[in-house]
């Protein structure tokens, strides 16, 4: 605990050169960058309560409660831990979204998709809506979707509306999972999608829709969702959710997500919460 209170008592009576102005502002850009990427009234209720107890040791301390000192400073010398543990969903999306804006990631292969691709999955995704039938779709980018593919059953085959809307029948025994899309081709379906427990997430959506939060917060992947109660059609890209979308909205979205485009037309298509 004593290495925390010494970070609020640094000691410049020797001069505050260019090396020290440096070290105080990269301390405090990252601690910003942290607290900007955790998104939610939870995050930052946790942050809060954490401050308090920590302004409530310095005051402890001042004024002789040393029992209720001695025992924050135990809790509080395990701070970096703590917060690890309680923020370990959001440390993985905020590390995620670093690698993603890194200058190395122009070295990773990015999947280009043909407009074949594009249009045999819009396809199914229209036929499953309009008769309420669920279904979630993976489609690989630049980050690698290799672990979620083992933990389905391997297909291997070129992306057809038919097959898809078999895979989705009620009556197929992988219509309850996921399906991944990798470069041009059906390689994985019933698989498992990392669930975001976030709580911010609106009640009315579902296990699919939190399956793809979960999976675009910690990858690039572009995941299509069909609700069986509604039969409504979202894309949920770069952990952002675009609900009941129009068909042609949705060909045209995946058209500029899968084909390579470049940034700035990305970004005049933000695909952005409502």
């Amino acid at each position: 605990m004593s290495e925390i209170i010494e970070i609020f008592s640094l000691d410049f009576s020797g001069g505050f050169g260019l090396k020290d102005a440096f070290d105080l502002l990269f301390v405090t850009f990252v601690i910003y960058k942290l607290i900007s990427l955790l998104e939610g009234k939870r995050a930052i209720q946790m942050i809060a309560g954490l401050f308090f107890l920590f302004v409530f040791y310095l005051l402890s301390g001042k004024i002789g409660l040393f029992t209720i000192n001695w025992f924050l400073g135990e809790f509080l010398s395990s701070i970096i831990i703590i917060i690890v543990i309680l923020f370990q969903g959001d440390i993985r999306k905020a590390l995620t979204s670093i690698g993603r804006g890194s200058p190395f990631q122009k070295f990773f292969k990015h999947s280009d998709y043909k407009e074949k691709t594009v249009d045999e999955v819009v396809k199914a995704v229209n036929y499953l809506a309009n008769r309420k039938i669920g279904a979630i779709i993976a489609i690989e980018r630049s980050n690698s979707l290799l672990d979620y593919a083992e933990s389905g059953i391997v297909v291997n085959t070129e992306v057809s509306a038919e097959i898809l809307i078999s895979i989705f029948n009620p009556g197929s025994p992988l219509h309850d999972g996921g399906v991944l899309i990798q470069t041009n081709k059906i390689t994985s379906a019933g698989c498992f999608f990392p669930i975001d427990t976030n709580p911010d997430i609106p009640n009315h959506l579902g296990t699919r829709h939190r399956a793809a939060f979960g999976l675009s917060n910690e990858t690039d992947a572009t995941v299509v969702v069909v609700s069986e109660e509604r039969g409504e059609i979202s894309l949920v890209a770069q952990g952002k959710i675009n609900p009941a979308i129009k068909i042609n909205t949705l060909r045209n979205r995946l058209g500029i997500l899968l084909k390579g485009t470049d940034k700035t037309e990305e970004k005049n298509h933000d695909i952005s919460a409502k």
